[in-house]
């Protein structure tokens, strides 16, 4: 018998799902998601658990994504399971968004895409000396999907964006500054972290603190400023604009970044953090979600960047459009428009 690729128990008065697909840097599925689902379902009234302790098996990251490959095989056929996919993972995101008892997320490793809405609506978020965020979803026609349009669009200093359209990288201490982390730990003490919890649920903040490690300075503060400045712009065009006049090595870089992004993307993650943050609740950042989902899943960016960036790895992806002139209003509306009633997203009962 193979092992799950979720592990779900009850440890004393902690109920803990743990990430087991270590082969895929626990990349998710759709089944994945419905088992994390119906375990927080079954702990959410349970007086027995206190606590929902969330972690991966292995050492090599918390969660890359999710599964990519079917993502693109579904949408470049009828789309069906790319959909399913996407509806049961953003109820999850939902679920966790507004679950009534605390949750403790342990970023130890990777950190991305779908490994951030997992992490980022719990109380507690653990950084350890290995945890790397993004959302990368630019550089391979997708979009900063599982909440994005409402966490990126809040925070400080247009660096939200900044992640969206660069898909750039952060380490502990940058997640830190960001709130993408409550807390840091060193990696060796992450046992000891889980073991106090499972011990004793109610003294986890107390606990966190006892072991709290310097994650030291945040790269990121040097170009904070820099970051509200240029990207306080009112469309991507006037971003890149921004980014040539600015005359610094590090807006040259980001410039060539973006440069590599698709077109259509970064226009699309633009308008879905402007709506984002006007979202009343999340749900509704949700649905607005699903609907891009559903749609640039069986665009041929994402078919294309998934090509040239997880299967032949040629990292030469064609975008059509190619360049940002040619993602007219008019296909950014057709993405953006609402489903049919009865496809569209909605949130668990």
């Amino acid at each position: 018998m193979s092992e799950p690729e979720v592990i779900t128990r009850i440890e004393g008065r902690v109920g803990r799902i743990t990430l087991n697909r270590p082969q895929a840097l626990h990349a998710l599925t759709t089944q994945m998601c419905r088992d994390i689902t119906a375990a927080l379902l079954a702990w959410r009234d349970d007086p027995a658990v206190e606590l929902v302790l969330l972690d991966h098996s292995g050492e090599r990251g918390f969660c890359a994504g999710g599964d990519i490959r079917m993502l693109a095989e579904s949408g470049a056929a009828d789309g069906k399971a790319a959909r399913e996919f996407f509806f049961v993972e953003y109820r999850l995101n939902d679920l966790l968004f507004r679950y009534p008892k605390p949750t403790v997320a342990i970023m130890d490793g990777v950190t991305m895409g779908g490994g951030v809405g997992l992490s980022r609506p719990c109380r507690f978020r653990v950084a350890t000396e290995r945890t790397t965020f993004a959302m990368p979803e630019t550089g391979i026609g997708l979009f900063p999907d599982v909440g994005g349009g409402w966490y990126l669009s809040r925070m400080p200093d247009h660096i939200g964006l900044w992640l969206a359209l660069t898909g750039s990288r952060l380490k502990a201490a940058d997640c830190e500054l960001l709130g993408l982390a409550t807390d840091y730990v060193d990696s060796a003490r992450v046992a000891e972290l889980k073991a106090g919890i499972v011990a004793d649920p109610g003294a986890t903040e107390t606990l966190l603190t006892e072991l709290e490690g310097d994650a030291g300075r945040p790269p990121l503060a040097a170009h904070q400023d820099e970051i509200g400045r240029l990207f306080a712009q009112d469309s991507v065009e006037a971003v890149l604009a921004a980014l040539e006049n600015a005359g610094t090595d590090w807006a040259a870089e980001q410039l060539k970044v973006m440069g590599t992004k698709s077109p259509q993307t970064m226009k699309v993650a633009f308008r879905q953090l402007q709506l984002g943050a006007k979202a009343a609740t999340f749900a509704e950042n949700m649905a607005m979600e699903y609907r891009i989902g559903a749609r640039v899943v069986q665009r041929h960016d994402f078919i294309e960047g998934v090509r040239a960036v997880i299967v032949e790895k040629d990292n030469a992806p064609k975008w059509s459009p190619a360049t940002l002139e040619g993602v007219t209003d008019d296909m950014l509306d057709a993405i953006f428009a609402p489903l049919p009633v009865d496809e569209e997203w909605s949130p668990l009962p």
